[in-house]
């Protein structure tokens, strides 16, 4: 046996209590992005050994609908669906997935609105949610998730104002030992995953590193500015109006930067002419991103569409298929896990 065959061991040892709740043979899940995450990718995800989780982002219950049939087409293993806590529909996309016996349900954007997690559970579903805070965790394990992701602000799309590994060392010693937590942001490498499992972590999710694999749909021209873009480059967006609660967003720099800036502008003096309600601005920011990053991903207009990416964008130097990337990803670990040892 050699030392490297011994690491592989040690770093699935570490990863089995991840592997175990995702029902996945490595405890990496592909974060959900907003048009990237679909079928496509999703399937590659979970037919590598890794966990594809499909973003529903704004889509109707029809539509989730079609893309989880269609990815049951692709892939005949496990893989979840991520579910925006503000969307008008929120009821109905639970229902659909526990029509189709989806078996993890990821909630982003916030707490669990009443109900939810309770109709979550009547489908038979394992409950995952983001705590960007220890405060929020503990919040979190009392009303019943099953698991956590902590995801630091070096993230793409949405993001919190606290750094993945001062998140990582605030959260895992306490929250850990109660049940699995996933570290997510900025993770680009097999060392760093390494490192996150030996502070207890269950296992990783990374979103930028497969954004631009050989199964991802997105546009050729999304693509290479991935591959041109640098870590400095992913930055976040700016909030106008404290009155507007708007959740930053990392993205690369270009003309959609200053475009978001001037729809908070304009829905900011729609709130103040009383003519939107709070929940309603805040929906028209997050219909403002999903038709931004559509421009981007899907037509690969780069210059106005959202290039939502993450500081490890750095790190993505070229197309690959989603199962090299993950090879490389475990190798990268063993070898860390060898030289630690």
């Amino acid at each position: 046996m050699t030392d490297l065959t011994s690491a592989r061991a040690r770093l699935h040892r570490r990863m089995a209590r991840g592997t175990e709740f995702l029902g996945s043979d490595v405890a990496i899940l592909c974060g959900a992005m907003s048009w990237v995450s679909e079928r496509n990718l999703v399937a590659a995800m979970s037919n590598a050994g890794g966990f594809g989780v499909i973003a529903c982002g704004a889509m109707s219950p029809d539509l989730l609908d079609a893309e989880i049939a269609a990815t049951r087409a692709l892939t005949d293993r496990p893989f979840g669906v991520n579910l925006i806590t503000m969307h008008p529909q929120l009821q109905d996309l639970i229902a659909v997935c526990g029509r189709h016996g989806v078996g993890h349900i990821v909630l982003a954007g916030g707490l669990p609105p009443a109900g939810s997690l309770d109709a979550i559970k009547a489908t038979g579903a394992k409950v995952i949610c983001f705590a960007p805070a220890l405060s929020l965790a503990k919040k979190l394990m009392r009303s019943g998730v099953d698991a956590l992701v902590i995801e630091g602000m070096e993230a793409g799309g949405h993001i919190g104002p606290v750094s993945t590994s001062v998140l990582a060392q605030e959260i895992l010693p306490v929250v850990a030992g109660e049940l699995p937590v996933f570290v997510a942001g900025g993770i680009g490498r097999g060392e760093a995953i390494a490192g996150y499992l030996d502070m207890g972590a269950a296992g990783v999710q990374l979103g930028t590193r497969f954004a631009c694999a050989t199964e991802s749909i997105a546009h050729p021209n999304f693509k290479k500015a991935f591959f041109r873009a640098s870590a400095r480059d992913a930055i976040a967006s700016v909030q106008v109006d404290p009155r507007l609660p708007v959740i930053p967003v990392r993205a690369l720099k270009n003309a959609g930067t200053e475009l978001f800036t001037a729809k908070q502008r304009e829905v900011a003096a729609l709130l103040d002419e009383g003519q939107v309600a709070m929940a309603e601005a805040q929906l028209q920011i997050e219909h403002y991103w999903a038709g931004a990053l559509r421009r981007a991903v899907i037509d690969g207009d780069i210059e106005h569409g959202s290039l939502m990416a993450g500081q490890s964008v750095g790190m993505v130097t070229r197309e690959e298929p989603v199962a090299d990337i993950i090879a490389t990803l475990m190798t990268e670990a063993a070898e860390a896990i060898d030289k630690r040892a």
